[in-house]
């Protein structure tokens, strides 16, 4: 028994500090030798999965499953997501919502706008998808504002990616809420409670404080394409701008709606979920801003062709970088990062909230996925959680969407989006999406401690 603990405890030193050794050698690689992204992340992982005890040919296969899987679930929606941002600026719409947002809020005030618009659109998109519908408002707020892009950036991210951690519906606190057999409606209440203050921190507060202190130039490919003077001979109108960017959020509002509200097998239902699935949603937004937004202003058949092409060119870079960050994730899965720290922490004693956000930390930090971590550390926590009260497992459920989130790094497919969108240095990236992060994730485990002290 002895020598198999102490087997098992060399094996699990091993791979953590292969985990530390995979994540250090691409920060260097980036930092040091300016290797772009993509190759830097592929060394980083045959590092991390030969390290680990993994062969060659393992490590290869998992890291091409892992890249095709994320490409395929957020590749596709990126390159919709450039074609109607493309489509937004140069028909105008963008310039036009950005005016009339503009209106709402002017200095001081527009970051906060900017943070409840993010709200609005992130509560039923997932982040990739509300991220690549805002980015076009982003950059044409900030060039019409004359603010720094940070400034205006920030808030939106903050907006988007607390709800994605905090708020169900969105997969992560319904897997916690699931698992844990939390009452849904009482967690989204509670996660709105605590979603408000870290937006506020993590958002407009933050970025004024950040905007200061980094600055940060515009893209030259991806600000050139968002920030385009109009081309349309006519302007759509507000109420056309609008209804096109928000298509995507009411048709996967509904799919939502559905999967609650209305039984399994009924027709109505399942075309709401056919609707609502994100490929198809942005599908028909692009199919309608092509048609809305290109045709009927004025615009040349061949010239909104052109626009939808050009649109994918800048994004090669971000996409590839993207698909190398899901290969790292998954060599790291292959290689048993979860199950190692799965062991640690059913040895562990302390109070269930810290336990349950100090899991998610780990599992966040080793693989890069908020899924991975939610789904396994309420898994490890569903037998201790039996008899709690319904607030505290809403609680428990919502720490562990809280540590999920926290500082997001070099294995994570966001970090890379962030960085690719706004042109960011990898240190600039850190400051803006990881600490950002980390901000979301503190306030939503103090928040927690705070509700469970006053309402069990």
């Amino acid at each position: 028994m002895a020598l198999s603990t102490a087997a098992w405890m060399v094996h699990d030193t091993r791979l953590m500090l292969c985990v530390l050794l995979a994540i250090a050698s691409i920060i260097v690689l980036i930092s040091a030798t300016k290797l772009p992204p993509f190759l830097s992340i592929l060394i980083g992982t045959f590092i991390a999965g030969v390290g680990a005890g993994l062969p060659a040919e393992e490590v290869a296969k998992a890291f091409s499953k892992g890249a095709g899987a994320i490409l395929g679930e957020a590749g596709i929606i990126i390159a919709l997501g450039s074609m109607l941002g493309a489509l937004m600026a140069e028909s105008g719409a963008a310039d036009r919502i950005a005016t009339t947002l503009l209106g709402l809020g002017k200095g001081k005030s527009l970051p906060w706008v900017m943070a409840l618009v993010a709200m609005v659109i992130g509560l039923p998109l997932f982040f990739e998808v509300g991220l690549v519908m805002m980015v076009p408002i982003i950059f044409v707020m900030a060039k019409r504002s004359n603010q720094p892009l940070l400034k205006i950036a920030i808030p939106a991210l903050a907006g988007m990616t607390t709800l994605h951690a905090l708020m169900p519906p969105h997969p992560g606190p319904l897997i916690a809420v699931g698992a844990l057999h939390a009452d849904l409606g009482l967690t989204m209440l509670l996660g709105f409670c605590l979603a408000v203050p870290a937006v506020i921190l993590a958002g407009p507060l933050y970025g004024n404080w950040l905007s200061k202190r980094l600055h940060v130039d515009e893209p030259a490919d991806i600000g050139a394409l968002f920030s385009a003077p109009p081309k349309a001979p006519r302007q759509p109108s507000f109420g056309v701008s609008l209804l096109i960017i928000l298509l995507p959020v009411i048709l996967m509002l509904g799919s939502t709606l559905a999967k609650v509200a209305l039984p399994a097998e009924s027709s109505v239902g399942l075309t709401l979920k056919f609707l609502g699935e994100p490929l198809i949603a942005l599908g028909l937004a692009v199919i309608a801003a092509v048609i809305c937004l290109g045709w009927a202003a004025g615009m040349p058949r061949a010239e909104v062709g052109n626009t939808l092409r050009k649109a994918l060119a800048p994004i090669a870079v971000l996409l590839l970088t993207i698909g190398a960050g899901g290969g790292l994730k998954q060599t790291l899965l292959d290689a048993g990062v979860s199950q190692t720290i799965s062991k640690v922490a059913e040895g562990a004693h302390m109070p269930y909230l810290l336990l349950a956000w100090l899991i998610a930390v780990a599992l966040r930090q080793a693989t890069g996925s908020a899924t991975v971590a939610t789904t396994t550390t309420a898994g490890i926590l569903a037998p201790m959680m039996a008899g709690l009260a319904a607030t505290q497992s809403s609680l428990v459920a919502l720490a562990i969407g809280a540590g999920s989130v926290f500082f997001c790094h070099v294995n994570d497919a966001g970090f890379w989006m962030v960085r690719e969108y706004f042109g960011l240095q990898l240190k600039q990236t850190i400051w803006v999406w990881s600490v950002l992060q980390t901000i979301v994730s503190v306030v939503g485990l103090v928040g927690t401690l705070v509700l469970w002290h006053f309402l069990t």
